[in-house]
């Protein structure tokens, strides 16, 4: 049998019910938890669930502080943590926190860097998608730079599209537009979101796929 390293700290880098169920893993599995917190979640319920909590990000704003991957890499070795654990959104699709993770001798609880690279960013996922010949919703060939791609993207392949950001996940940085007067407001909000979600607002354009054949069913 292999052996599994054991844990003795761990940070969540998060905040909210998924912080909170990581800690209450980790304190059955007798691991010692610390939650960051930005200043205005200094009331939020993570932060009293975890063995220790600091603050981060002091002079940023909400979002900006959970995306302090330098601020919250130095407090993970100040108060000298193993591991720490991204829950999903903000930075568990970073390859760059993973990397300097990775560089301070610290465990990342997700997939490699490597990994990261070749599916953390939908763009490239994609990629890998066709390399291995699978079939694609037809879709931008990476990100857009301006709207006028997208509006020609929308006339090549009929509406409805939807609008998505390149890193991330959880619905954040989407929008679907259903016809090109929809277009202008969609492109901005999707960027927008990406932009405070993820801290990046790249965006790509897919062809939206709003019914599905019915599943056939066949005789046992």
């Amino acid at each position: 049998m292999a052996n599994v390293r054991k844990f003795n700290k761990i940070l969540v880098a998060n905040r909210g019910e998924i912080a909170i169920r990581i800690f209450r893993a980790c304190t059955e599995l007798n691991i010692r938890t610390v939650s960051i917190y930005a200043k205005e979640d200094a009331s939020s319920l993570h932060r009293y669930k975890a063995d220790e909590s600091y603050l981060i990000g002091e002079d940023k704003a909400p979002i900006e502080a959970y995306l302090d991957i330098e601020g919250i890499i130095a407090l993970a070795k100040r108060i000298d943590v193993d591991a720490i654990h991204p829950g999903y959104g903000f930075l568990s699709e970073n390859i760059n926190f993973a990397k300097r993770c990775e560089e301070e001798g610290i465990v990342f609880i997700g997939p490699k860097s490597e990994h990261l690279d070749m599916f953390g960013d939908k763009v490239k996922a994609k990629t890998q998608a066709i390399n291995a010949g699978l079939p694609i919703i037809p879709g931008t060939d990476g990100p857009v730079s301006s709207i006028s791609e997208v509006e020609t993207f929308g006339e090549t392949y009929g509406y409805p599209i939807i609008i998505k950001a390149s890193l991330g996940g959880g619905g954040r940085g989407m929008r679907i537009v259903n016809h090109k007067g929809e277009l202008a407001e969609a492109y901005d909000r999707a960027r927008s979101e990406a932009k405070s979600a993820f801290g990046n607002d790249e965006i790509y354009v897919e062809k939206y796929i709003s019914s599905f054949p019915k599943i056939l069913k066949f005789k046992s």
